[in-house]
């Protein structure tokens, strides 16, 4: 009796076993209960299933059918869906049986939230984290993370869910994210899902799919540098001798060095982050992506003149939704103040992310006042999230609200002076804190760089002059990588750092382009 009943509990086991082996209807985490979906978007929906069966799609009214093919892939594409005044239900159903329902689902605008550690950053390590907790019960805006999978191969899934900002979920959210979808959310009523999808360090020649990084010839010493190390490295013996120094460091009472990570599944690795956080996420129908990246890349700010550009543009090119809203921060003030000008790969970071845009429908967030010299995270997300959120809603809300910053639109030299033209003032010019004008400087044909006095010019001119440069050639502000620097619009938006001449770079081919 003994053994029968064994038989049999062995039997109920594998058919246990065999049902849920047998459960092939699947979909990608992106989709869940409590999801955002793209309004007045086509909307891919996608999955597997058994190979050659049939699955049926109901969502909003709207009935579609596909059949998977010979690897199990399906996928429809809805029609688009306006705002609902309710939540939804998306039903999936293949010709095996097998079915999955998601509800709670919400129509409105999704927003892919990239990067490095300060888009990472979390509400709960940010100003005023209490007082965020104690107002976040906001069912229309929802958050959904995506873990940090290193990889060449590209990934079709990821491991998240989707959450509803409550004060026992905000704690983890990108807190940058956040302050960009609240701000937007309160003044438009849009439902808005953030998918958190940074990783703090990561290079962006990581966020290229690698066979395009390594078609492109500006990358040409990376491609060489990785190609060399892929065929020798070896995570075992790196962490091995790792150990050997820790045992040592202990051994006589000091500090251990710091673990290694594996260079082959991190975040410098080029392609890494394409096929492991973007590849997951196409084609989900998003509005938009915003970003803050490039403390890694300042080595080479002036090759990030091109490969920042690039990656946006892959992207919209991968994605297959057109030129989708790209909007990003610049660079924080950070590290020490310095009294006398000099070379600064920050700036000149911040300066190739400014002419990015020259590619349609890009915004930036210029922050270069509110960052920490202590700290490289600095903890005022609220108002980089506010500054980005400018840009969504003049630009793609139809909100009349000033989005840029001032920035220089033409310099022309004579007299001894260096005369400043500056678009998209706001209501005024505005120095902070100090009728002084702080933060220019002027340089001759020696190109030897001298602090200079400034002052307005009518609504949007600025003086600008030097008793140690008689003649004037170029002109530079907020030139530094903490700068002291006081110029705005009147509503708070910084002047955008600048320098007028084409001189070479310290992060230029010499320097490890």
């Amino acid at each position: 009796m003994k053994s029968a009943s064994f038989l049999f509990s062995a039997l109920l086991t594998f058919a246990i076993s065999a049902v849920t082996q047998a459960q092939s209807l699947q979909m990608p985490s992106i989709f869940g209960d409590h999801m955002v979906l793209q309004r007045d978007a086509t909307l891919p929906i996608w999955g597997t299933a058994e190979p050659g069966s049939f699955v049926n799609v109901k969502f909003a009214g709207q009935e579609a059918n596909a059949k998977a093919d010979e690897k199990g892939a399906w996928r429809v594409d809805l029609k688009p869906v306006a705002l609902q005044p309710h939540s939804l239900q998306l039903v999936a159903k293949s010709s095996t049986g097998d079915e999955l329902v998601f509800s709670n689902i919400v129509m409105g605008d999704v927003w892919v939230c990239s990067g490095q550690s300060n888009m990472r950053w979390r509400v709960e390590g940010s100003y005023d984290a209490d007082l965020e907790r104690l107002q976040a019960n906001n069912p229309n805006l929802r958050h959904i993370r995506v873990p940090d999978v290193g990889t060449q191969e590209l990934q079709s899934d990821f491991d998240g869910v989707w959450e509803m900002t409550t004060p026992e979920t905000v704690g983890p959210f990108t807190a940058v994210g956040y302050h960009f979808g609240s701000q937007i959310n309160r003044i438009t009523g849009v439902p808005i899902g953030l998918i958190n999808n940074a990783w703090g360090g990561s290079s962006a020649d990581a966020w290229i799919r690698r066979d395009v990084y390594d078609a492109d010839p500006a990358f040409a010493e990376q491609v060489k540098t990785w190609s060399e190390l892929e065929k020798t490295y070896s995570y075992e013996k790196e962490l091995a001798a790792w150990k050997e120094k820790a045992a040592k460091a202990k051994a006589a009472g000091k500090q251990a060095p710091r673990r290694p990570a594996d260079k082959m599944t991190g975040n410098q690795r080029p392609g890494n982050l394409f096929a492991g956080k973007i590849s997951p996420l196409m084609p989900f129908a998003i509005k938009g992506v915003i970003w803050y990246q490039g403390e890694s890349n300042s080595r080479r700010a002036v090759q990030y003149r091109h490969m920042f550009p690039k990656m946006i543009t892959h992207w919209r090119e991968e994605w297959g939704q057109g030129d989708f809203p790209f909007y990003w921060s610049q660079l924080a003030d950070y590290r020490n103040e310095v009294d006398e000008p000099g070379d600064s790969s920050w700036a000149e970071l911040r300066e190739a992310q400014t002419m990015t845009l020259s590619l349609p429908n890009t915004g930036q967030a210029v922050i270069h006042d509110i960052g920490e010299g202590r700290d490289i995270h600095p903890r005022d997300k609220q108002n980089v999230g506010r500054r980005l959120a400018r840009l969504a809603l003049a630009n793609d809300y139809g909100i009349d609200i000033l989005s840029r910053s001032p920035s220089l639109e033409k310099a022309t030299f004579q007299d001894g002076k260096a005369i400043l033209t500056i678009k998209d003032i706001g209501s005024r010019l505005y120095s902070f804190d100090t009728k002084q004008l702080i933060g220019f400087e002027l340089a001759g044909k020696d190109q030897v760089w001298h602090p200079a006095q400034a002052e307005f010019k009518g609504k949007n001119g600025i003086h600008v002059q030097s008793e140690k440069v008689a003649e004037p050639v170029a002109a530079r502000y907020a030139w530094a990588d903490n700068p002291i620097a006081n110029v705005m619009s009147w509503e708070g938006l910084p002047l955008t750092s600048f320098r007028t001449d084409d001189w070479p770079r310290s992060t230029g081919p010499e320097k490890g382009e």
